[in-house]
């Protein structure tokens, strides 16, 4: 089966920038998501769009096509209290806010006693990014996982 909307793809990816490395699945479960579903970059869906169970890929994403440019107005001032991921923090640290879209991963830029300055943009702004993928599987969605929008079962979401 061809990766096409609703298709459920199973893979294996690595993501590297300039510098190397940064995260890889190997050694770990595959991804899952459901194709046509807005669930992962665009481009990197797109790229996928007609491949099969065994094809690799590898993708390098510009900025503006991965996760955008550095936003230089992006410091924002946030009450300690709202960080979580740490009892402690120090700049340059990972925290995660909960926002009106859900949690979010921002970096500590600076830390007083009850306020904290944060850095908003993602923290792979402003990076060309090179993925490569191995796709393991493609399946129809179940009925169920169209009603849901996600790919159900290991790697993917689970109820």
């Amino acid at each position: 089966m061809n990766i096409s909307n609703n298709a459920v793809v199973q893979f294996h990816y690595s993501l590297s920038d300039e510098s190397g490395e940064l995260e890889s699945s190997k050694g770990s479960s595959p991804l899952l998501y459901m194709h046509g579903q807005q669930q992962m970059l665009p481009k990197l869906e797109a790229a996928l769009e007609g491949k099969t169970a065994g094809d690799t890929l590898e993708l390098t994403l510009a900025p503006e096509d991965a996760y955008g440019e550095v936003k230089a107005n992006a410091i924002q001032d946030i009450q300690v209290k709202y960080l979580h991921g740490a009892k402690k923090w120090q700049p340059g640290m990972k925290a995660w806010v909960q926002t009106e879209e859900g949690q979010r991963q921002v970096t500590v830029v600076k830390v007083g006693m009850f306020k904290a300055q944060i850095d908003v943009n993602h923290p792979l702004a402003g990076k060309t990014l090179t993925f490569k993928v191995e796709v393991l599987n493609v399946r129809p969605a179940s009925s169920e996982e169209i009603a849901h929008g996600h790919a159900h079962g290991e790697g993917g979401h689970q109820h």
